[in-house]
């Protein structure tokens, strides 16, 4: 049976937030055009598949923004995550045990 762990509240909160912070920049990147830079529309099928993009407007200075900060979110709560003091209490052949419970538990208060 898998060991069962206390996480502290903070650590919890973290990954509970990393989850929402990369669904919103998952959304938030497939409504936007597949340009960041207004670039025409192509047609490839010289390689193993084709590929068809249609001409990108390119994102406004607005969408930029709202996409460098929520990776700039997910990158400050992913390091938040991973260097937590909590991980030093974890012997270290049971940490990815421990990680996978950790986010489970926090998908699971998502749920819930």
């Amino acid at each position: 049976m898998a060991e069962t762990y206390d996480f502290p509240s903070d650590l919890l909160a973290g990954q509970e937030e990393l989850h929402q912070v990369r669904a919103e920049l998952s959304a938030l990147l497939k409504r936007l055009p597949w340009s960041v830079a207004p670039l025409d529309g192509f047609s490839d099928d010289n390689g193993w598949r084709k590929v068809e993009r249609p001409a990108s407007p390119g994102w406004t200075p607005d969408e930029q923004a709202e996409v460098e900060k929520l990776r700039q979110r997910e990158h400050e709560l992913a390091v938040f995550v991973t260097t937590h003091r909590f991980w030093r209490e974890v012997e270290t052949p049971d940490r990815v045990d421990a990680r996978t419970e950790l986010k489970q538990a926090s998908r699971k208060q998502e749920a819930g």
